[in-house]
């Protein structure tokens, strides 16, 4: 049997105003085509589907587009958890129509934990996997709040919650093979053959690897570096995460795993290889006799391409124009973040910039110099930080630092001030 295990689309995300659902449609199309040519029997989604608790039109017609062609492919199953991002009770709308397309959505915790076990069955009716489908779980439904507890017992209890779910989940699940083994070898249905357990979830566990700007945003406040891989059974034979937008390994282990965001989400994933992991069961090898020699399946990373190409070009004048020149020669249609670090002071750095993209296909999504930030920077008293300044005060350091004439700062502090407005009302629309 052949897994797929993905998560951390963010559908509907945006970078920096530039909406991406190009994008998006490219890469649920690549992963129509992967499962075709892979043959995969289930498609494990590990939260994140969307950017926001209240997508678009747009991103929900690509999210339901894309089932409906995964139901059409030789994909058998489809299992789906919700992220910190995502909404509970969006996700589980549909979820009783989506069943009819064997597709299986797990949004919220609910009273009964033997929800989260699924039994997924083959072509014949056999069952072929059991998946463990956790999402993710918040404060609220893993520890009861008490008067006068410490910062420590909350660690504590939040620690404690998220093992306690998981060991009670898979020990549920592990009594449902079980009574299903001595069923189906009583039918003379299965002889050496089993049924593996897969573990979905959606939580940051200590040692992983983050990259500036990702937007991973901290689930457990101030345990996270103390969720450990412990937390998880051993007996599992796969664990799929989602949150982490690298892929990588979970304490070292092959069958324990972040896949990965598939598209880079920001500038600072630029140079990331995105992937998704296929995970193969023999179905005549006994699982549950983990180890490195002996490991319960095959893993294998497979590439995902980059549908909208991002670089980070920094440095001076001279190597940030000599860069964006190499790429206006090969007319690459690249989306791009430019950090000035040069000496020079730049005032008008933001024209130069878009004089010398003029005619190609590059696009400068973002312009941060930082020689002005030290300037501003420079001009804070001993006894000020950054968090002290009001957002207006900064932007009048800019003026003052860039000896712009009292005569034009009042015109420019008002364009400042509605601009800022704009963004305000922006970021509540998308609440």
């Amino acid at each position: 049997m052949k897994i797929l295990h993905t998560s951390d689309w963010h559908i509907g995300r945006t970078l920096y105003g530039r909406k991406r659902y190009a994008e998006f449609e490219a890469f649920l199309s690549w992963l129509i085509e992967t499962i075709q040519c892979e043959e995969i029997d289930a498609l494990l989604v590990a939260g994140d589907v969307f950017d926001t608790t209240t997508p678009s039109n747009a991103s929900q017609t690509l999210y339901y587009r894309f089932l409906c062609r995964v139901a059409a492919s030789c994909c058998r199953h489809v299992v789906v958890i919700a992220g910190n991002h995502d909404s509970p009770s969006f996700l589980n709308a549909p979820r009783e129509l989506l069943k009819t397309l064997d597709v299986h959505v797990v949004g919220s915790v609910s009273e009964y934990l033997s929800d989260e076990v699924l039994v997924l069955n083959n072509e014949n009716g056999v069952p072929e996997l059991i998946v463990c489908a956790v999402p993710y779980l918040r404060d609220r439904d893993i520890r009861l709040v008490e008067a006068g507890e410490s910062v420590e017992d909350k660690e504590r209890k939040l620690i404690e919650g998220i093992r306690s779910h998981y060991s009670e989940v898979v020990a549920i699940a592990i009594q449902k093979r079980d009574e299903l083994l001595k069923q189906l070898r009583q039918r003379a249905q299965l002889t050496k053959q089993t049924i593996p357990i897969v573990a979905l979830g959606h939580l940051f566990t200590a040692g992983g690897q983050t990259v500036e700007g990702d937007g991973v945003r901290e689930l457990y406040v101030g345990s996270l570096a103390h969720v450990s891989s412990g937390i998880f059974p051993d007996s599992l034979d796969y664990l799929a995460l989602g949150h982490l937008h690298v892929p990588q390994k979970v304490g070292g282990s092959e069958i324990r795993r972040y896949s990965g965001s598939p598209l880079s989400m920001g500038f600072g994933e630029a140079r990331q290889q995105k992937s998704v992991v296929i995970v193969e069961f023999d179905a005549h090898k006994e699982q549950g006799s983990q180890s490195i020699e002996n490991p319960p399946a095959k893993i294998t990373l497979i590439p995902v391409p980059a549908f909208q190409m991002l670089e980070r070009v920094e440095g001076d004048w001279k190597a940030i124009s000599n860069r964006i020149l190499e790429l206006s020669a090969t007319e690459s249609q690249v989306w791009l973040e430019v950090i000035f670090k040069g000496n020079e002071i730049q005032k008008n750095l933001r024209e130069r910039l878009d004089a010398i993209i003029t005619g190609s296909k590059l696009e400068v999504l973002r312009v941060k110099n930082t020689r002005i930030i030290d300037q501003v920077l420079n001009q804070i008293h001993d006894e000020e930080t950054l968090d002290d300044i009001d957002v207006n005060e900064v932007f009048e350091r800019c003026l003052a630092a860039n000896n712009v004439s009292n005569t034009q700062r009042p015109e420019l502090i008002q364009a400042y001030k509605e601009v800022m407005m704009s963004l305000y009302e922006d970021e509540r629309a998308h609440r």
